[in-house]
């Protein structure tokens, strides 16, 4: 009769169960944000498009050799926008949106855009997130943007932002997108 091998050891039922159990409250904690808390932020961002001395947008002068007519592609755009707690537009302002989108594709209407959400207001004020991201606009409903970094009460954060368009009170002048932001720091 052979002899139990050293190397083979059959683990008694609980400390299995118990290792199991701990495999995946390990795995819990690393979706959920590796051990770092979660913060959920939902906001509004408030654009205000029109020509005029309220415009929080500003276009460039176009490259040499003008804009492709199909995607707009080469323009760019600098962003100075409210985030408000709500869709109305007198609603509490809470940041800016602040940074630079440029068209970046021939053939569909992508952007790059690199902004700075800057918290102005509330229990995040002087904090900052900032998010990079090619977003397609004319293909989603819903456009995910990672964010990458951040600063203050959001130091080297990194989660994602989820943004959809909002029916707008004022479609000439004003464009309103409700962001949902999951940030671990």
């Amino acid at each position: 009769m052979a002899s139990p091998s050293p190397y083979h050891v059959r683990a008694p039922a609980p400390l299995l169960l118990f290792s199991l159990l701990f495999l995946f409250s390990t795995a819990v904690v690393e979706a959920s944000g590796h051990g770092h808390p979660t913060t959920h932020l939902h906001f509004y961002f408030h654009e205000i498009f029109g020509k005029g001395p309220n415009s929080t947008i500003a276009q460039l002068p176009h490259a040499r050799g003008g804009t492709n007519n199909s995607t707009f592609f080469g323009r760019m755009t600098v962003l100075d926008n409210m985030i408000r707690e709500g869709v109305d537009p007198s609603s509490c302002l809470i940041g800016r949106l602040q940074g630079l989108a440029v068209d970046v594709s021939l053939s569909d209407s992508a952007l790059l855009t690199l902004v700075n959400v800057v918290f102005t207001e509330g229990p995040f004020k002087g904090s900052t997130l900032q998010v990079f991201a090619r977003p397609v606009l004319e293909t989603a409903v819903v456009i995910e943007r990672p964010i990458v970094s951040g600063t203050g009460a959001f130091r080297m954060a990194r989660g994602y932002m989820l943004s959809k368009i909002i029916k707008s009170p004022d479609p000439n002048n004003l464009l309103i997108i409700e962001f949902n932001a999951y940030i671990w720091h």
